[in-house]
């Protein structure tokens, strides 16, 4: 069988393919029958069920057939690059010069043009979140991506990531908004259908970015080489063009030796097309908003706030009359016509001044008033402008233009999504026939969505059992998971007594050295864990969810295991250059053939897959994920990796793997120290955001995580808690 070969140069991944459970078919049609805004909040909210992928082939195979580009003809190569990045900065020209000439004043002008874009720039580039993953590293053009993405990130501080420098310049225009990923981001930002479904197609191709690397890749070089957001905020670009036309022309070349070559770079070049369209239909309809608003008569002004706030108005207002009607029959009112209730509000008494001062109204919405409070300082002003013009008779008969900005291309775009059948989906429950099987359909999970819910229930079952340790972890050789109360102090002391106790005070170099078949079974039994190293982190940090220390902080260790896009560094290279100094050779993990591989040992894949089950579920299992990752990284120190080493120099083997964990996982600012410095980050903000209340509870979950590395670490301590005693005879 023919083994990996370094480097990777996998330019993409098999045919697409998905199987998910039969339910699902009709929960993803549902969804994909709801309005755009809708669907991508499910989207951002969900990334964790098989309902959101299949929405999200969905999508991408919808944007991908209605795109209205001829399809590219031939295959060039040479020449490819320097033609895609000429098209790409001529439009980067154009789009600047329309930019440049949207309407500046009045600032609200500026305001809604910033809104409306706000769902695109606050998740730009969320198409990178997992293109780092088991079934991708440690690939040529994989390495490169992160590298940028974990730049774009802010190098694990997330007040230094694009998305907050992109918020912190909305703010500066005036613009306010949720998290992008709250319920009521949509409504604030008033998003309209289009660039909802612009964000809604950038966000499925992070969902699925192994299954479509070739457009992955042509996204982030259009979208970031164009610079949408950066013109339009005053930002400087994040990533030079000149580096990331680097990056594709790497991965063209990439594609020379390529079995899928030249399907990939027709998926590339069509999807170089698709992002293009994009970006211009995204300036097109900020245009379109511009001159709207700055066209906007007073009244349609007046009537987008009453529109804004009717939903709210309740029975506090039961004795207000306009007309002689109730406020809350006219609210009420399914034929409400909001253009007739303004020319209707505008001669009422509500309106007209007292004694040539404000009127009731505008006294009810001041300080002190009962409606203060209810509008902002802008709609206030509008309605005293409204007011003071009204008592003037200088306003015309009502006219409310119609809203179609974007209106035809989001027509389009969801009538495809919406009729769209991607390819290779099939309906089916997972049923893998042993842990091999299983471990090959959560690496790659994107093909096998069906088998989520068998990898939360495993997970759960092992966070169950390892609570075993809570009571006998003391005895452990390389951890002690016996429970205790936290405090930061009770952490840092248990972490420092498994550091020296455990780890280091034991080690004493081996005076006999092990034969070389014994060391190399030994490495085996290790190497299906260190060929996944790192994964429980690699969703920490994905789009609306890369706002804590915590969440930067262990970003910054995964980015770390992966050698920050540096493939010398990057630790899953360096166990093949272990195991190929041994001459062990298996295929890579994400390959069919893998599965028929005889090096390996079949007994530990429960340790590996544990990891994977708990790296899918970010949300559902941060706190374990915490906890985990502290038993990990602690275990890449002391006596355990000394003697590894050390017998693999003896026998002339490669001990890169073993050393830089010793280096990299260091106690005193290492990933160790770390991974404690991470927990006491989380459970401080969750004390001080939510209450001290709620720390053990979350403390809890957090050690379980520890545990269950434990759990699989100290087989001896478990069979020994799991095992029944005998019954004493009775005499």
């Amino acid at each position: 069988m023919p083994g990996f070969e370094l480097p990777d140069r996998m330019t993409s991944l098999p045919a697409a393919r998905a199987e998910f459970d039969p339910d699902v078919r009709q929960a993803a049609r549902d969804l994909l029958a709801a309005p755009p805004v809708d669907i991508l909040t499910r989207l951002l909210h969900d990334q964790e069920s098989q309902v959101a992928l299949l929405v999200a082939r969905h999508v991408i195979e919808g944007f991908r057939t209605a795109a209205d580009h001829d399809a590219p003809t031939g295959d060039p190569v040479d020449g490819l690059v320097d033609d895609v990045a000429g098209r790409v900065l001529g439009l980067r020209a154009d789009l600047v010069r329309k930019l440049a000439a949207l309407p500046s004043a009045p600032a609200e002008v500026t305001a809604a043009v910033l809104r409306e874009r706000a769902a695109v720039a606050l998740i730009g580039g969320c198409w990178l979140d997992v293109v780092s993953q088991p079934a991708t590293q440690p690939a040529v053009v994989v390495n490169r991506l992160f590298g940028q993405h974990f730049r774009l990130q802010g190098e694990g501080n997330p007040r230094k990531g694009v998305h907050h420098l992109r918020r912190v310049a909305l703010e500066q225009a005036g613009v306010h908004l949720p998290d992008v990923g709250a319920d009521d981001f949509a409504a604030k930002a008033g998003t309209r259908p289009l660039t909802a479904l612009h964000a809604l197609f950038y966000l499925s191709l992070s969902r699925l970015p192994a299954s479509f690397l070739p457009e992955v890749v042509a996204v982030h070089y259009v979208c970031h080489a164009l610079g949408v957001d950066e013109a339009l905020l005053g930002l400087p670009a994040p990533l030079d063009e000149a580096e990331l036309r680097a990056g594709l022309a790497e991965y063209v070349e990439l594609t020379r030796g390529s079995p899928t070559g030249q399907a990939d770079r027709r998926r590339l070049l069509a999807a170089v097309e698709l992002a293009m369209t994009l970006e211009r239909e995204q300036v097109d309809v900020l245009t379109e908003v511009a001159r709207r608003e700055a066209d906007l008569p007073l009244e349609a002004r007046v009537a987008a706030i009453i529109e804004r706030h009717r939903p709210f108005a309740g029975r506090q207002h039961r004795d207000v009359r306009v007309a002689g009607r109730r406020l809350t029959e006219v609210f009420d009112d399914p034929g409400f016509d909001v253009a007739a209730f303004v020319r209707t509000f505008r001669d009422s008494r509500q309106l007209k001044p007292i004694h040539g001062g404000d009127g009731r109204f505008l006294r009810a919405i001041k300080f002190g008033g009962p409606m203060f409070g209810v509008f902002d300082e802008r709609e206030a002003a509008v309605f005293a402008e409204w007011a003071a013009r009204a008592a003037a008779g200088d306003l015309p008969d009502i006219e409310i233009p119609a809203d179609r900005c974007g209106e035809a291309a989001a027509a389009r775009w969801a009538a495809a999504v919406t009729a769209s059948e991607p390819s290779g989906v099939r309906f089916a429950e997972a049923r893998p026939a042993d842990d091999r099987e299983l471990f090959h359909r959560l690496v790659n999970i994107e093909a096998f969505p069906n088998t989520l819910p068998i990898a939360r229930t495993k997970a759960l079952a092992n966070l169950d059992a390892a609570e075993v340790l809570f009571g006998r972890g003391a005895a452990g050789r390389y951890t002690d998971a016996s429970w205790f109360d936290y405090t930061p102090q009770a952490l840092l002391d248990r972490v420092d007594h498994i550091y020296w106790d455990k780890l280091v005070e034991p080690y004493r170099p081996l005076t006999e050295i092990p034969d070389r078949d014994e060391v190399v079974f030994i490495q085996k039994t290790f190497a299906l864990g260190s060929l996944i190293d790192g994964t429980w982190a690699h969703r920490i940090g994905n789009v609306g969810r890369y706002r804590r220390t915590s969440d930067g902080m262990l970003a910054a260790i995964y980015a770390d295991e992966m050698g920050r896009g540096d493939l010398r560094k990057n630790h899953i290279t360096l166990i093949h250059q272990v195991l190929r100094s041994m001459d062990i050779q298996v295929p890579h993990i994400r390959e069919d053939a893998f599965l028929d591989q005889d090096e390996l040992p079949d007994h530990l894949y429960g340790f590996s897959i544990h990891q994977i089950c708990l790296a899918l579920f970010p949300d559902a299992f941060y706190n374990e994920i915490l906890g985990y990752n502290l038993g990990i990284e602690m275990f890449g120190l002391g006596e355990m990796r000394l003697h590894e080493a050390q017998k693999l120099r003896h026998h002339g083997f490669d001990p890169i793997y073993e050393e830089a964990h010793l280096s990299i996982d260091n106690f005193s600012g290492g990933h160790a120290r770390q991974s404690a410095e991470i927990i006491i980050a989380y459970l401080d903000e969750a004390g001080r955001t939510v209450g001290d209340h709620v720390v053990q509870e979350e403390w809890r979950r957090i050690w379980r995580g520890y545990a269950s590395f434990a759990y699989f670490v100290e087989h001896a301590l478990v069979r020994e808690a799991t095992t029944p005693r005998t019954a004493e005879l009775v005499i």
